[in-house]
């Protein structure tokens, strides 16, 4: 063993539940564990990052980690913290989704090892999609009471909540389904572990039943607490919907500036759990961090580590250098350097005007270009004055009124940017 995973998470801060005896059975000798991840969509986003976490620093301590895609549950919809059920998918969105999925998970566990403590991941469709109703009610059903099933929070709720139009037999019996999940994965797998987010403590403690009625054996359950904001608004969400682990889905400019322009109340608490940076490392940075708080150097590591660890240390060194293109000092050469994608998530919302490439080719004026063919500016006469204040610049360079744009200082090819000042920007689009 490595490490002690149940301490090693408590001092994390991401430990909610843990069931009476997990430490020592995990002391005891190489265990396995497993993590469910609902795949309704082929990427992860970082709501689903806990759970990541907690296999890898589980697999770290020399554990076997099972990373469970819900092929079969995700046909279903799980009522824990939702309203309504979830959109169902074919087989054939879930198999794409699972093999998107496995290979975000492979950033973070090592699937291919020869070692006995590689990951493995495994798809509840696989072992349910065979097995008849009557089968399931036969075998699994008759061993859990409805009492038991409506004695979960997760149901409580549901049927409680004033905005609910009841709960479908299908959401009723999802906690059937996980629960079952995980004593097929004790029978085939010796897996004693079950861990999730604590709106999943339900539905987990409901498999461990099953395992000591149908199993003849025991389960252990360990669940994280919900990641919040200080501020009350949800941890992962932005405007623009989830943060993503895909690039494509969400730009590494933009998760690198997700994790910067955390408070510090949560930095402090998201380094512990979102980084492998160890007690000392994370002790030295908070205490420099609170006599220094403008520097935000907690946000700083924490954004560079997070996105290395998702992306690459290129995607890494590419955001800072977008950031300071936007908030810092930079060359027309920096400017430059920016890939398309990177360049529009940077300047996004920025004021835009469309001019000809034939004027740029011709040479466009600087009255032309703030205010006669953009109405960047009110006035050709409030153009002038800028321009004689001396506080109009051209892709981050100073230039007077005699200065003519052309297609030479184009980024990539079509994109111009103009400052008034040092808060006013305008983005020139060739067309």
């Amino acid at each position: 063993m490595n490490k002690n995973f149940v301490e090693e998470l408590t001092w994390r801060g991401m430990i909610h539940d843990v069931m009476p005896g997990t430490e020592e059975h995990l002391n005891e000798q190489m265990r396995a564990a497993y993590v469910g991840i609902d795949p309704t969509a082929d990427s992860l986003h970082i709501g689903h990052l806990v759970g990541v976490m907690m296999l890898r620093h589980f697999q770290l301590a020399g554990h076997k980690p099972y990373a469970l895609v819900g092929g079969a549950t995700g046909m279903i919809g799980d009522p824990s913290g939702k309203s309504a059920e979830r959109n169902l998918l074919d087989e054939a969105t879930l198999r794409h989704n699972q093999n998107s999925i496995k290979e975000q998970l492979s950033r973070f566990l090592d699937f291919e090892g020869a070692e006995e403590n590689t990951a493995v991941l495994v798809n509840n469709y696989d072992w349910m999609k065979e097995f008849s109703f009557l089968d399931f009610i036969r075998d699994v059903g008759k061993h859990i009471t409805v009492n038991y099933m409506m004695a979960k929070d997760s149901v409580k709720k549901r049927l409680s909540s004033d905005a609910s139009e009841g709960m479908s037999f299908t959401e009723f019996t999802y906690q059937l389904v996980q629960g079952y999940d995980f004593l097929h994965l004790f029978r085939e797998h010796q897996c004693t572990l079950q861990m999730g987010g604590s709106d999943q403590w339900g539905n987990i403690t409901t498999g461990t039943e099953m395992i000591r009625r149908i199993g003849d054996g025991k389960g252990y359950a360990l669940t994280c607490p919900l990641i919040t904001k200080a501020d009350g608004t949800k941890f992962g969400k932005t405007e623009g919907g989830n943060i993503w682990l895909d690039a494509n889905r969400t730009s590494p400019y933009k998760f690198y500036q997700y994790w910067l322009n955390t408070s510090d109340a949560d930095a402090e608490k998201y380094i512990k759990i979102f980084t492998f940076l160890s007690k000392e490392e994370i002790e030295d940075l908070t205490s420099k961090h609170q006599e220094a708080p403008h520097l935000r150097e907690l946000q700083k590591v924490l954004a560079k580590e997070v996105t290395v660890m998702v992306h690459s240390e290129e995607d890494y060194n590419n955001a800072v250098k977008a950031s300071e293109v936007l908030f810092g000092k930079s060359t027309a050469e920096d400017l430059k350097s920016l890939n398309e994608a990177t360049f529009l998530d940077v300047f996004e919302g920025v004021p835009q005007a469309e001019v000809s490439r034939a004027e740029v080719e011709a040479g466009l004026d600087m009255i032309g270009a703030l205010a006669a063919k953009t109405d960047f500016l009110k006035s050709n006469g409030e153009a002038r004055r800028a321009l004689k204040e001396n506080s109009v610049s051209v892709n981050k360079e100073k230039v007077q009124e005699d200065y003519t744009i052309s297609l030479d200082d184009l980024i990539n090819d079509k994109y111009v940017i103009i400052n008034k000042g040092k808060k006013n920007t305008y983005i020139l689009v060739v067309v």
